[in-house]
């Protein structure tokens, strides 16, 4: 398998995964490798998102690897393990030939869930980015850019350390407006890394109303969630949405990760034409 870097020349497409709940992957690796023909250049495995537990995501990222014959991005957390589990997950991930991660804080336990569970946190986000970093990887990180709170500016103090970490890319979380991603655009250009920006596709109105309401980090436009409830077809307005967003992407940032909801892997040959 070729090596993958993510640089400033070249525009990379990358597809976000969930693993699987439980201990079968073979349906959702049957559905990514059926993705063989469409053009990107990597899978980005997430790990145990909305701290809901998942398959390993290092496990799934090997198995992704050798199913496909595509990259995968290993995202690793620090709420999950403390400092001798995520050395040795780096270590891990290095010897099944995963070359790239992605530095990430996780989402908190929800503090009414059923099984309410403590977050690790022995290291922060920094320090999981050196680690990874002196551990041979080629290393990314998230900026969310708290749009419910106006925090870009103060995610961009968080990002430039980051940089300084040894963060060698970075990925937004989804942008749903022209507006929105010109503004980080002027705000990361300074940091002379590459900047994936997210898509997440719509599906329904519901789905839109519950990003922009329940999902931290995320903001959908009003404009934007009255076109989804008014549409005929509202996947159709939803994948047309993420198609002109994959086109802004092309001029302003050296990437895009594309999010699929739910597993709905179907959608992506109308995005990515």
């Amino acid at each position: 398998m070729p090596n993958f870097f993510i640089n400033k020349k070249d525009f990379i497409i990358t597809i976000e995964v969930v693993p699987p709940k439980g201990n079968d992957p073979t349906l959702l690796l049957e559905k990514l490798c059926s993705l063989k023909d469409f053009f990107f250049h990597a899978f980005s495995v997430a790990s145990n998102p909305v701290a809901k537990s998942k398959m390993s995501a290092m496990v799934f990222t090997h198995l992704v690897q050798k199913a496909t014959q595509k990259p995968a991005i290993l995202h690793c957390t620090i709420r999950d393990h403390n400092r001798l589990g995520l050395q040795s997950e780096l270590w891990g991930a290095k010897a099944l030939g995963i070359d790239t991660i992605i530095a990430v804080t996780g989402d908190p336990s929800a503090a009414k869930a059923e099984e309410p569970t403590s977050t690790v946190g022995d290291l922060t986000v920094f320090q999981l980015i050196s680690m990874a970093r002196d551990s041979d990887l080629n290393t990314g990180a998230v900026l969310d850019f708290r749009p419910e709170v106006n925090g870009l500016d103060h995610e961009v103090k968080r990002l430039e350390k980051k940089v300084a970490a040894g963060c060698r890319f970075i990925v937004t979380q989804p942008v749903y407006d022209e507006k929105t991603a010109q503004k980080i655009h002027a705000a990361t250009n300074h940091l002379k890394v590459p900047v994936i920006m997210g898509i997440l596709p719509l599906l329904s109105y519901k789905h839109a109303v519950f990003l922009h309401d329940k999902v931290a980090g995320i903001a959908v436009p009003k404009a934007l969630r009255q076109q989804m409830e008014k549409a005929d077809d509202p996947i159709k307005q939803g994948v047309s949405q993420s198609r002109q967003m994959l086109e802004l992407a092309k001029t302003l940032f050296s990437g895009a990760c594309v999010m699929p909801p739910f597993d709905r892997f179907d959608i992506l040959g109308q995005i990515l034409l």
